[in-house]
């Protein structure tokens, strides 16, 4: 089986078979979209909420740090692959709040925003999520197995859950 590694700022579609992962996410969100009837399976390592407020223009290889491009992109790439938009799923991951102090500002909180804006990007692209686990203050490890659809998350605080 094919195991591949997600960086931040990164994703990666598969069809068929295949294990993707996103190692360390904290305030990063990992969004796994999969299409069960032909199995068709993406996971990006999404860094930042969104691209609008970007004030330089981003290499190629980093675009897709951002929730708005990431999950757009990736959802192109699903249906060249042969995913129709309708069966397309979504399970999301991260989104923690790692820095925590008593001056902190809400406003701040990277992780609650990462998660907002992931949840309504795929509400305006007609995307249920199926499965969550966001928020807290941990980070988690996710897989994702594309021959199945099955979401792993690992944390040193939690330890391994389904998802």
């Amino acid at each position: 089986m094919i195991s591949v590694t997600i960086e931040i700022g990164a994703y990666r579609v598969m069809r068929e078979e295949g294990l993707l992962e996103s190692i360390s996410l904290g305030s990063c969100m990992g969004v796994a979209l999969y299409d069960p009837v032909v199995r068709v399976g993406g996971l990006a390592h999404i860094m930042l909420p969104s691209s609008m407020f970007s004030a330089r223009r981003e290499s190629e290889t980093m675009h897709t740090k951002y929730a708005d491009v990431a999950i757009r992109t990736m959802l192109e790439a699903m249906l060249a692959l042969g995913a129709q938009r309708n069966r397309i799923v979504a399970k999301i991951v991260g989104g923690a709040c790692m820095f925590e102090s008593s001056m902190f500002d809400s406003a701040m909180n990277i992780g609650k925003r990462n998660s907002e804006a992931v949840k309504e990007i795929l509400g305006e692209e007609k995307i249920p999520i199926i499965g969550e686990d966001v928020g807290n203050n941990y980070g988690r490890t996710i897989q994702f197995d594309v021959a199945t659809g099955r979401v792993l998350i690992r944390s040193a605080k939690i330890g391994s859950k389904n998802l």
